[in-house]
């Protein structure tokens, strides 16, 4: 795509605005950037890169004059639709559309992407791995943390790029179009932006708008939610998650069952997929082992923001359980969890934002206590566990109330329990 001489205007400048400007700047396009939060916020060398490049920039807030004379609007995907600069560009009928869309324009290799409600990074990462392990020349990132747009223009027709995709990010596609588009599970998430679970599914499905006969769509074939889609999709499906396959390999997770599923398409010998599974240690913030403390083990799952991925890790930890959850509700219903929660957990710690609410869901079944300060309610878990027991903290919500990201919070969990 050429875009030199164009005006682009990118909104929101985390990670995904930050690797669009630059990657504009860099083909010669006339940049300007804003966002909603102060200067400060933003990251110190990115602020440096827009001073030195004479980059046009405003922050606190959004005017129209930035939005005036702009042939695309960009918009990260932490910024909503209904957000006052895309009504702007939708008012003066400029194009507006996502760092995913806009890398996509550049991007000279096959795309692999990943949906899902819960496991999307688990199986980026796995099927990065696997065709490393296979000898591929390969892109991981995405909503993983590692936007296309910082790296698209290093990419070569040989190359597989292999995206983590949300919905946020579906949501301002056009012309994206994953060789492999991969659909791993269907639960609620993201209900405080999406106006139901019905929009919600809509725009995961965008995923395969774009495809055609030659591309192919994995589905899991234990959603239900997926199987009334697969007869409406123009691409070749391939089902994982089935008895068959849990038969051939031997395997119960279905987030293995989905990369089987993906190298068994592209080729790739079952050999280097055994090999990744046999040797993969889990990813950062997911059901990650911190360290015991007194024969309490303390376990960080931050990367768990919905009740089905806490769900999840309730299942697999099998010793007795102080629970730290809670954050930002993204208006999802914790009650699925009652059934589940007496048989796992002790106690409940509950923190931020969703903290009365958790109390008033789980309080008749297992005791709850609420806390505002990250460190104290770390604190008070240790003092309620006995040696044998588990302190995991696994959120069901976003960090958004008291953190940066997933991250930063899983990050200072691990602090405050090295220092105990």
């Amino acid at each position: 795509m050429d875009i030199q001489g164009k005006h682009i205007t990118v909104v929101g400048l985390a990670k995904s605005g930050q690797a669009a400007a630059r990657l504009a700047h860099r083909c010669g396009a006339c940049v300007r950037v804003t966002d909603c939060a102060s200067a400060d916020r933003i990251d110190e060398a990115f602020r440096g890169w827009l001073v030195s490049e004479k980059i046009l920039s405003e922050f606190q807030g959004h005017t129209e004059g930035m939005i005036d004379g702009s042939d695309v609007l960009v918009v990260s995907p932490g910024v909503p639709l209904d957000a006052m600069p895309v009504q702007w560009a939708r008012e003066k009928r400029i194009s507006v559309v996502g760092e995913l869309e806009f890398a996509s324009y550049f991007c000279p290799c096959p795309v692999v992407a990943v949906t899902g409600s819960n496991g999307k990074t688990t199986v980026t990462t796995l099927i990065g791995r696997v065709m490393e392990e296979a000898g591929r020349k390969v892109f991981v990132g995405g909503n993983i943390g590692n936007p296309l747009s910082g790296h698209v223009l290093e990419l070569t027709p040989e190359h597989v790029a292999v995206l983590e995709v949300s919905s946020f990010q579906l949501e301002t596609i056009q012309k994206f179009r994953p060789h492999v588009a991969v659909f791993l599970n269907f639960s609620q998430n993201h209900l405080d932006r999406h106006a139901d679970m019905d929009d919600y599914f809509r725009q995961k499905t965008r995923i395969f708008e774009n495809q055609g006969a030659d591309d192919l769509a994995v589905l899991n074939a234990q959603d239900e939610a997926l199987w009334t889609l697969a007869s409406r999709l123009a691409s070749r499906v391939v089902w994982f998650n089935t008895p068959e396959q849990a038969q051939q390999t031997g395997m119960r997770n279905p987030n293995f069952f989905a990369v089987d599923a993906v190298a068994q398409a592209l080729d790739i010998s079952v050999d280097y997929t055994q090999k990744v599974f046999e040797t993969f240690q889990g990813i950062e913030h997911r059901l990650e082992i911190v360290r015991d403390v007194n024969g309490v083990v303390f376990i960080n799952d931050s990367k768990s923001t919905t009740t089905e991925a806490s769900r999840w890790a309730l299942i697999q930890i099998d010793r007795p359980m102080v629970w730290i959850c809670g954050g930002r509700d993204k208006n999802l219903d914790f009650s699925v969890l009652r059934e589940l929660v007496p048989m796992k957990v002790k106690k409940i710690i509950a923190i931020g934002e969703a903290a009365l609410k958790i109390e008033r869901v789980f309080s008749d079944i297992v005791p709850v206590q609420c806390f505002s300060v990250f460190q104290a309610a770390i604190e008070a878990a240790l003092a309620d566990a006995q040696a044998g027991d588990v302190v995991v903290l696994s959120p069901m919500c976003a960090s958004f109330d008291m953190f940066d990201n997933f991250e930063h919070r899983g990050r200072e969990f691990k602090r405050i329990v090295e220092n105990f």
